[in-house]
Protein backbone atom coordinates (compact mmCIF):
# COMPACT_ATOMS: atom_id res chain seq x y z
CA UNK A 1 0.00 0.00 0.00
CA UNK A 2 1.44 3.87 -0.76
CA UNK A 3 0.22 5.19 2.36
CA UNK A 4 2.62 8.28 1.73
CA UNK A 5 0.74 9.18 -1.96
CA UNK A 6 -3.04 10.66 -0.84
CA UNK A 7 -3.66 10.03 -4.29
CA UNK A 8 -3.25 6.57 -4.77
CA UNK A 9 -5.46 4.31 -5.34
CA UNK A 10 -5.34 2.19 -2.29
CA UNK A 11 -5.42 4.87 -0.16
CA UNK A 12 -8.68 6.44 -1.63
CA UNK A 13 -10.21 3.11 -1.74
CA UNK A 14 -9.01 2.89 2.24
CA UNK A 15 -10.94 6.35 2.67
CA UNK A 16 -14.04 5.53 0.87
CA UNK A 17 -14.50 2.21 2.66
CA UNK A 18 -14.13 4.18 5.81
CA UNK A 19 -16.24 6.62 4.81
CA UNK A 20 -18.74 4.69 3.65
CA UNK A 21 -19.56 2.43 6.91
CA UNK A 22 -19.22 5.38 8.76
CA UNK A 23 -22.10 6.95 5.96
CA UNK A 24 -23.86 3.78 6.79
CA UNK A 25 -24.01 3.86 10.60
CA UNK A 26 -24.99 7.74 10.54
CA UNK A 27 -27.93 7.12 7.56
CA UNK A 28 -29.88 4.78 10.66
CA UNK A 29 -28.83 7.20 13.19
CA UNK A 30 -30.18 10.34 11.00
CA UNK A 31 -33.33 8.51 9.25
CA UNK A 32 -34.26 7.50 13.06
CA UNK A 33 -34.16 11.40 14.50
CA UNK A 34 -36.08 12.64 10.95
CA UNK A 35 -38.26 10.13 11.48
CA UNK A 36 -39.49 10.41 15.17
CA UNK A 37 -42.68 11.28 15.20
CA UNK A 38 -43.76 8.12 12.96
CA UNK A 39 -42.21 6.43 14.96
CA UNK A 40 -43.66 7.48 18.02
CA UNK A 41 -46.80 6.93 16.56
CA UNK A 42 -46.07 3.54 15.82
CA UNK A 43 -44.25 2.28 18.84
CA UNK A 44 -44.86 4.24 21.19
CA UNK A 45 -48.22 5.68 21.51
CA UNK A 46 -49.43 8.04 24.51
CA UNK A 47 -48.83 10.84 26.44
CA UNK A 48 -44.77 10.17 26.87
CA UNK A 49 -44.52 8.46 23.30
CA UNK A 50 -41.76 11.03 22.50
CA UNK A 51 -39.57 9.90 25.69
CA UNK A 52 -40.20 6.06 24.46
CA UNK A 53 -39.16 7.05 20.71
CA UNK A 54 -35.64 8.98 22.48
CA UNK A 55 -35.67 6.08 25.16
CA UNK A 56 -34.94 3.49 21.81
CA UNK A 57 -32.07 5.79 20.35
CA UNK A 58 -30.62 6.01 23.47
CA UNK A 59 -30.75 2.37 24.62
CA UNK A 60 -28.94 1.39 21.26
CA UNK A 61 -25.58 3.20 23.22
CA UNK A 62 -25.71 0.77 26.46
CA UNK A 63 -24.15 -1.99 24.21
CA UNK A 64 -21.98 -0.58 22.13
CA UNK A 65 -18.91 0.14 25.37
CA UNK A 66 -19.69 -3.89 25.40
CA UNK A 67 -18.90 -3.66 21.50
CA UNK A 68 -16.24 -1.60 21.89
CA UNK A 69 -14.62 -4.08 24.73
CA UNK A 70 -14.94 -7.19 22.22
CA UNK A 71 -14.35 -5.61 18.54
CA UNK A 72 -11.64 -3.03 19.96
CA UNK A 73 -9.41 -6.00 21.15
CA UNK A 74 -10.00 -9.05 18.60
CA UNK A 75 -9.29 -5.63 15.94
CA UNK A 76 -5.86 -5.14 17.89
CA UNK A 77 -5.52 -8.72 17.80
CA UNK A 78 -6.27 -10.07 14.16
CA UNK A 79 -6.59 -6.94 12.42
CA UNK A 80 -8.42 -3.78 11.27
CA UNK A 81 -9.89 -5.23 8.22
CA UNK A 82 -11.69 -8.36 9.62
CA UNK A 83 -13.63 -6.68 12.29
CA UNK A 84 -14.62 -3.61 9.92
CA UNK A 85 -15.99 -5.89 7.32
CA UNK A 86 -18.46 -8.05 10.14
CA UNK A 87 -19.38 -4.87 11.94
CA UNK A 88 -21.12 -3.18 8.76
CA UNK A 89 -23.09 -6.40 7.56
CA UNK A 90 -24.03 -5.87 11.37
CA UNK A 91 -25.93 -2.74 11.26
CA UNK A 92 -27.29 -2.61 8.09
CA UNK A 93 -28.90 -6.02 8.82
CA UNK A 94 -30.26 -4.57 12.00
CA UNK A 95 -31.23 -1.02 10.01
CA UNK A 96 -33.07 -2.69 7.47
CA UNK A 97 -35.02 -4.97 9.66
CA UNK A 98 -36.53 -2.11 11.67
CA UNK A 99 -38.07 -1.48 7.87
CA UNK A 100 -39.86 -4.81 8.42
CA UNK A 101 -41.26 -4.81 12.29
CA UNK A 102 -45.06 -4.79 13.20
CA UNK A 103 -46.69 -2.12 14.80
CA UNK A 104 -47.96 -1.17 18.27
CA UNK A 105 -51.49 -1.58 16.84
CA UNK A 106 -50.60 -4.94 15.28
CA UNK A 107 -48.99 -7.14 17.67
CA UNK A 108 -49.35 -4.36 20.98
CA UNK A 109 -45.39 -4.08 23.17
CA UNK A 110 -44.11 -6.83 21.51
CA UNK A 111 -43.85 -4.00 19.19
CA UNK A 112 -41.33 -1.19 20.83
CA UNK A 113 -39.73 -4.54 22.72
CA UNK A 114 -38.86 -5.64 19.12
CA UNK A 115 -37.57 -2.37 17.64
CA UNK A 116 -35.31 -2.19 20.95
CA UNK A 117 -33.60 -5.31 20.78
CA UNK A 118 -32.85 -4.08 17.04
CA UNK A 119 -31.07 -1.01 18.60
CA UNK A 120 -29.28 -3.21 21.02
CA UNK A 121 -27.81 -4.87 18.26
CA UNK A 122 -26.80 -2.06 15.92
CA UNK A 123 -25.01 -0.40 19.75
CA UNK A 124 -23.02 -3.37 20.00
CA UNK A 125 -22.05 -3.62 16.15
CA UNK A 126 -21.25 0.32 16.02
CA UNK A 127 -18.96 -0.17 19.14
CA UNK A 128 -16.30 -1.59 16.41
CA UNK A 129 -17.73 0.42 13.90
CA UNK A 130 -16.45 3.95 14.51
CA UNK A 131 -13.00 3.37 16.51
CA UNK A 132 -12.50 0.75 13.93
CA UNK A 133 -12.81 2.76 10.92
CA UNK A 134 -10.82 5.68 12.35
CA UNK A 135 -8.10 3.91 13.62
CA UNK A 136 -7.51 2.33 10.21
CA UNK A 137 -7.89 5.35 8.51
CA UNK A 138 -5.22 7.52 10.52
CA UNK A 139 -3.11 4.23 10.22
CA UNK A 140 -2.84 4.54 6.28
CA UNK A 141 -2.86 7.87 6.54
CA UNK A 142 0.50 9.77 5.38
CA UNK A 143 1.73 11.81 8.75
CA UNK A 144 1.46 15.26 7.04
CA UNK A 145 -1.79 14.98 5.90
CA UNK A 146 -3.87 12.45 8.61
CA UNK A 147 -6.00 15.68 9.23
CA UNK A 148 -7.27 16.26 6.14
CA UNK A 149 -7.78 12.42 4.58
CA UNK A 150 -9.37 11.61 8.30
CA UNK A 151 -12.11 14.40 7.65
CA UNK A 152 -13.45 12.39 5.02
CA UNK A 153 -14.65 9.97 7.63
CA UNK A 154 -16.40 12.58 9.14
CA UNK A 155 -17.19 13.66 5.64
CA UNK A 156 -19.32 9.98 5.66
CA UNK A 157 -20.93 11.00 9.32
CA UNK A 158 -22.66 13.61 7.67
CA UNK A 159 -23.11 12.30 4.52
CA UNK A 160 -25.07 9.65 6.38
CA UNK A 161 -27.34 12.33 8.48
CA UNK A 162 -27.75 13.90 5.36
CA UNK A 163 -28.64 11.15 3.48
CA UNK A 164 -31.07 9.91 6.16
CA UNK A 165 -32.72 13.25 6.34
CA UNK A 166 -33.08 13.71 2.39
CA UNK A 167 -34.69 10.06 1.96
CA UNK A 168 -37.34 11.03 4.76
CA UNK A 169 -37.81 14.40 3.54
CA UNK A 170 -38.13 12.94 0.10
CA UNK A 171 -40.77 10.59 1.30
CA UNK A 172 -42.90 13.05 2.86
CA UNK A 173 -43.50 14.92 -0.33
CA UNK A 174 -43.72 12.22 -2.33
CA UNK A 175 -46.29 10.51 0.05
CA UNK A 176 -47.82 12.75 2.04
CA UNK A 177 -48.39 12.97 6.08
CA UNK A 178 -50.92 9.86 6.47
CA UNK A 179 -48.70 7.66 3.99
CA UNK A 180 -45.81 8.61 6.33
CA UNK A 181 -47.30 7.83 9.34
CA UNK A 182 -48.75 4.62 7.81
CA UNK A 183 -46.12 3.00 6.05
CA UNK A 184 -43.86 5.36 4.26
CA UNK A 185 -41.42 5.84 7.60
CA UNK A 186 -40.26 1.73 6.38
CA UNK A 187 -38.47 2.73 3.05
CA UNK A 188 -35.47 4.76 4.53
CA UNK A 189 -34.56 2.61 7.03
CA UNK A 190 -34.59 -0.31 4.09
CA UNK A 191 -32.60 1.55 1.80
CA UNK A 192 -29.66 1.12 4.41
CA UNK A 193 -29.39 -2.75 3.54
CA UNK A 194 -27.61 -1.97 0.10
CA UNK A 195 -25.54 0.62 1.67
CA UNK A 196 -23.95 -2.15 3.86
CA UNK A 197 -23.40 -4.62 1.17
CA UNK A 198 -21.30 -1.64 -0.76
CA UNK A 199 -19.95 -0.89 2.13
CA UNK A 200 -18.79 -4.63 3.09
CA UNK A 201 -17.65 -5.00 -0.56
CA UNK A 202 -15.67 -2.26 -0.72
CA UNK A 203 -13.84 -3.60 3.08
CA UNK A 204 -13.33 -6.59 1.74
CA UNK A 205 -10.57 -5.56 -0.79
CA UNK A 206 -9.04 -3.57 1.46
CA UNK A 207 -5.35 -4.33 2.15
CA UNK A 208 -4.50 -4.58 6.21
CA UNK A 209 -3.69 -1.07 7.67
CA UNK A 210 0.32 -0.79 7.75
CA UNK A 211 1.08 0.03 10.74
CA UNK A 212 -0.83 -2.55 12.47
CA UNK A 213 1.00 -5.26 10.11
CA UNK A 214 4.20 -3.65 11.18
CA UNK A 215 3.83 -3.92 15.04
CA UNK A 216 2.21 -7.51 14.84
CA UNK A 217 5.66 -8.51 12.79
CA UNK A 218 8.07 -7.05 15.02
CA UNK A 219 6.10 -7.78 18.61
CA UNK A 220 6.56 -11.93 17.21
CA UNK A 221 3.35 -12.30 19.64
CA UNK A 222 0.02 -11.90 19.27
CA UNK A 223 -1.38 -8.35 20.25
CA UNK A 224 -4.96 -7.12 21.38
CA UNK A 225 -6.73 -9.81 22.95
CA UNK A 226 -7.23 -10.12 26.42
CA UNK A 227 -3.89 -8.48 27.54
CA UNK A 228 -4.20 -6.33 25.34
CA UNK A 229 -7.30 -4.88 27.41
CA UNK A 230 -5.29 -5.30 30.95
CA UNK A 231 -2.28 -3.61 29.14
CA UNK A 232 -4.59 -0.43 28.13
CA UNK A 233 -6.33 -0.11 31.51
CA UNK A 234 -3.51 -0.26 33.74
CA UNK A 235 -0.76 1.67 31.72
CA UNK A 236 -2.74 3.90 29.24
CA UNK A 237 -5.14 5.53 32.13
CA UNK A 238 -4.39 9.31 30.64
CA UNK A 239 -5.14 8.46 27.25
CA UNK A 240 -8.44 6.47 28.44
CA UNK A 241 -9.58 9.30 30.72
CA UNK A 242 -8.34 12.15 28.00
CA UNK A 243 -10.33 10.75 25.22
CA UNK A 244 -13.34 9.83 26.93
CA UNK A 245 -13.38 13.78 28.57
CA UNK A 246 -13.41 15.12 24.99
CA UNK A 247 -16.14 12.83 23.79
CA UNK A 248 -17.96 14.12 26.65
CA UNK A 249 -18.14 18.00 24.98
CA UNK A 250 -17.90 16.22 21.43
CA UNK A 251 -21.03 13.87 21.64
CA UNK A 252 -23.58 15.84 24.03
CA UNK A 253 -23.27 18.37 21.25
CA UNK A 254 -23.38 16.08 18.37
CA UNK A 255 -26.18 14.06 19.43
CA UNK A 256 -28.38 17.30 20.89
CA UNK A 257 -28.00 19.24 17.62
CA UNK A 258 -27.68 16.07 14.73
CA UNK A 259 -30.61 14.18 16.61
CA UNK A 260 -32.77 15.87 18.98
CA UNK A 261 -33.01 19.25 16.86
CA UNK A 262 -36.00 18.10 14.66
CA UNK A 263 -38.23 17.48 17.59
CA UNK A 264 -36.72 20.53 19.26
CA UNK A 265 -37.79 22.59 16.79
CA UNK A 266 -41.37 20.96 16.03
CA UNK A 267 -42.19 21.31 19.95
CA UNK A 268 -40.31 25.13 20.52
CA UNK A 269 -41.37 27.29 17.80
CA UNK A 270 -44.10 24.68 16.03
CA UNK A 271 -41.75 24.03 12.61
CA UNK A 272 -43.62 21.58 10.96
CA UNK A 273 -42.58 18.54 10.07
CA UNK A 274 -40.87 18.70 6.90
CA UNK A 275 -39.49 22.14 7.96
CA UNK A 276 -37.64 21.02 10.08
CA UNK A 277 -36.15 18.04 8.51
CA UNK A 278 -35.29 21.03 5.62
CA UNK A 279 -33.57 23.19 7.92
CA UNK A 280 -31.26 19.91 9.28
CA UNK A 281 -30.90 19.15 5.65
CA UNK A 282 -29.30 22.74 4.77
CA UNK A 283 -27.19 22.50 8.04
CA UNK A 284 -25.72 19.33 8.15
CA UNK A 285 -25.07 19.81 4.00
CA UNK A 286 -22.67 23.13 5.08
CA UNK A 287 -21.19 21.05 7.71
CA UNK A 288 -20.25 18.66 5.62
CA UNK A 289 -18.95 20.89 2.95
CA UNK A 290 -16.39 22.51 5.02
CA UNK A 291 -15.46 19.35 6.92
CA UNK A 292 -12.29 18.62 4.41
CA UNK A 293 -11.30 22.57 4.72
CA UNK A 294 -11.21 22.35 8.75
CA UNK A 295 -9.36 18.89 8.45
CA UNK A 296 -6.56 20.44 6.40
CA UNK A 297 -6.11 23.13 8.39
CA UNK A 298 -5.38 20.92 11.61
CA UNK A 299 -2.87 19.43 9.51
CA UNK A 300 -1.12 23.12 9.29
CA UNK A 301 -2.19 24.57 13.06
CA UNK A 302 -2.11 21.32 14.91
CA UNK A 303 -5.21 19.51 16.13
CA UNK A 304 -5.00 21.08 19.95
CA UNK A 305 -5.76 24.71 18.60
CA UNK A 306 -8.47 23.53 16.88
CA UNK A 307 -10.78 21.71 19.61
CA UNK A 308 -9.80 24.99 22.37
CA UNK A 309 -11.45 27.44 19.62
CA UNK A 310 -13.97 24.74 19.24
CA UNK A 311 -15.00 24.79 22.94
CA UNK A 312 -14.88 27.88 23.66
CA UNK A 313 -17.12 29.05 21.52
CA UNK A 314 -19.71 26.86 22.11
CA UNK A 315 -19.26 27.25 26.02
CA UNK A 316 -19.49 31.43 25.19
CA UNK A 317 -22.49 30.96 22.32
CA UNK A 318 -24.54 27.76 22.96
CA UNK A 319 -27.49 29.96 25.05
CA UNK A 320 -27.22 33.10 22.71
CA UNK A 321 -27.48 31.14 19.86
CA UNK A 322 -30.49 28.73 20.57
CA UNK A 323 -32.51 31.86 22.18
CA UNK A 324 -32.00 32.74 18.55
CA UNK A 325 -33.17 29.86 17.09
CA UNK A 326 -36.90 30.28 18.97
CA UNK A 327 -37.43 33.53 17.25
CA UNK A 328 -38.69 31.40 13.78
CA UNK A 329 -37.70 29.50 10.96
CA UNK A 330 -35.33 31.45 8.88
CA UNK A 331 -33.56 32.42 13.08
CA UNK A 332 -33.46 29.02 13.53
CA UNK A 333 -31.73 28.13 10.05
CA UNK A 334 -29.27 30.98 11.52
CA UNK A 335 -28.41 29.49 14.77
CA UNK A 336 -27.83 25.98 13.71
CA UNK A 337 -25.74 26.96 10.70
CA UNK A 338 -23.41 28.81 13.19
CA UNK A 339 -23.10 26.01 16.07
CA UNK A 340 -22.64 23.64 13.55
CA UNK A 341 -19.34 25.85 12.38
CA UNK A 342 -18.59 25.87 16.31
CA UNK A 343 -18.42 22.25 16.51
CA UNK A 344 -16.97 21.55 12.92
CA UNK A 345 -13.32 21.78 14.56
CA UNK A 346 -13.84 19.07 16.76
CA UNK A 347 -15.75 16.50 13.97
CA UNK A 348 -13.34 17.10 11.62
CA UNK A 349 -10.28 16.09 13.90
CA UNK A 350 -11.58 13.13 15.35
CA UNK A 351 -9.97 10.74 12.87
CA UNK A 352 -7.22 12.03 13.48
CA UNK A 353 -6.84 13.49 17.19
CA UNK A 354 -8.92 10.22 18.92
CA UNK A 355 -6.12 7.25 17.41
CA UNK A 356 -2.66 9.15 17.78
CA UNK A 357 -3.39 8.91 21.94
CA UNK A 358 -2.97 5.43 21.56
CA UNK A 359 0.26 3.51 20.77
CA UNK A 360 -0.20 1.00 18.48
CA UNK A 361 -1.07 -2.42 19.83
CA UNK A 362 -3.66 -0.87 22.08
CA UNK A 363 -5.08 1.88 19.50
CA UNK A 364 -8.04 0.05 18.28
CA UNK A 365 -9.29 -1.11 21.91
CA UNK A 366 -8.42 1.94 23.61
CA UNK A 367 -10.49 4.15 21.02
CA UNK A 368 -13.48 2.15 20.90
CA UNK A 369 -13.40 1.14 24.48
CA UNK A 370 -13.16 5.31 26.01
CA UNK A 371 -15.44 6.79 23.05
CA UNK A 372 -17.90 4.03 23.35
CA UNK A 373 -18.07 4.32 27.54
CA UNK A 374 -18.57 8.15 27.63
CA UNK A 375 -20.81 7.84 24.30
CA UNK A 376 -22.96 5.55 26.11
CA UNK A 377 -23.25 7.58 28.97
CA UNK A 378 -23.25 11.27 27.81
CA UNK A 379 -24.12 10.79 24.12
CA UNK A 380 -26.55 8.58 22.93
CA UNK A 381 -28.60 9.70 26.15
CA UNK A 382 -28.52 13.32 25.28
CA UNK A 383 -32.01 13.97 23.49
CA UNK A 384 -33.26 11.83 26.75
CA UNK A 385 -32.15 13.97 28.87
CA UNK A 386 -32.83 17.08 26.87
CA UNK A 387 -36.23 15.75 26.53
CA UNK A 388 -36.97 15.09 29.85
CA UNK A 389 -35.10 18.33 31.62
CA UNK A 390 -37.53 20.50 29.47
CA UNK A 391 -40.97 18.63 30.25
CA UNK A 392 -39.82 18.84 33.88
CA UNK A 393 -38.18 22.21 34.09
CA UNK A 394 -40.54 24.06 31.21
CA UNK A 395 -37.39 25.90 29.84
CA UNK A 396 -37.23 25.90 26.26
CA UNK A 397 -32.81 26.54 26.51
CA UNK A 398 -31.61 23.57 28.77
CA UNK A 399 -30.18 21.58 25.65
CA UNK A 400 -27.73 25.00 25.26
CA UNK A 401 -26.88 24.66 28.74
CA UNK A 402 -26.32 20.68 28.87
CA UNK A 403 -23.81 21.94 25.97
CA UNK A 404 -21.94 24.63 28.11
CA UNK A 405 -21.73 22.04 30.77
CA UNK A 406 -20.06 19.58 27.95
CA UNK A 407 -17.95 21.73 26.83
CA UNK A 408 -16.02 22.69 30.14
CA UNK A 409 -15.74 18.86 30.57
CA UNK A 410 -13.95 18.83 27.21
CA UNK A 411 -12.03 22.12 28.23
CA UNK A 412 -10.64 20.24 31.38
CA UNK A 413 -9.54 17.17 29.09
CA UNK A 414 -7.93 19.06 26.28
CA UNK A 415 -5.46 20.55 29.00
CA UNK A 416 -3.85 16.77 29.43
CA UNK A 417 -4.29 16.45 25.37
CA UNK A 418 -0.29 15.71 23.25
CA UNK A 419 -0.10 17.68 19.86
CA UNK A 420 0.07 14.63 17.63
CA UNK A 421 -0.33 16.62 13.89
CA UNK A 422 2.61 15.61 11.82
CA UNK A 423 3.80 12.83 14.08
CA UNK A 424 3.94 9.08 12.81
CA UNK A 425 1.88 6.30 14.65
CA UNK A 426 4.19 3.94 14.12
CA UNK A 427 5.64 1.67 16.90
CA UNK A 428 4.55 1.11 20.18
CA UNK A 429 5.04 4.38 21.88
CA UNK A 430 2.45 6.65 22.90
CA UNK A 431 3.03 9.35 19.83
CA UNK A 432 4.53 12.58 20.44
CA UNK A 433 4.74 13.64 23.93
CA UNK A 434 5.68 17.14 23.71
CA UNK A 435 3.73 19.50 25.88
CA UNK A 436 3.26 17.32 28.18
CA UNK A 437 1.51 17.71 31.15
CA UNK A 438 2.14 15.57 34.07
CA UNK A 439 -0.85 13.15 35.82
CA UNK A 440 1.53 11.90 38.11
CA UNK A 441 0.15 13.05 40.96
CA UNK A 442 -3.27 11.51 40.10
CA UNK A 443 -2.48 8.27 38.79
CA UNK A 444 -0.52 5.60 39.86
CA UNK A 445 0.75 4.70 36.26
CA UNK A 446 1.56 6.74 33.43
CA UNK A 447 1.72 5.31 29.66
CA UNK A 448 5.70 5.52 28.24
CA UNK A 449 5.90 8.13 25.68
CA UNK A 450 8.07 8.47 22.65
CA UNK A 451 11.34 10.51 23.57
Amino acid sequence: MNNGDPGSFPLRRSVAASAMGNATEWFDYGVYAATATYLTDAFFPGELGTLGTMLGFAISFLLRPLGGMVWGPLGDRIGRKAVLATTILLMAAATGAIGLLPTHSQVGVLAPILLIALRVIQGFSTGGEYGGAATYLAECASDKRRGFLGSFLEFGTLAGFVGGSATVLACQLAFGSDAMYSWGWRIPFLIAVPLGLVGWYLRTRLDESPVFTEVAEEEKRPTGGLRGLRELVTTYRRELLTLAGLVVALNVVNYTLLTYQPTYLQKTIGMSESGATTMMLIGQTVMMLVLPFFGRLSDRVGRRPMWLFSLIGLAVLAIPLYWLMGQGTGWAITGFIVLGLLYIPQLSTISSTFPAIFPTQVRYAGFALAYNVSTAVFGGTAPLVNEAAIEWTGWALFPALYMVGASFVGLAAWCFLRETAGTSLRGTEVPDAGDDISLDALLPTKAAVAP
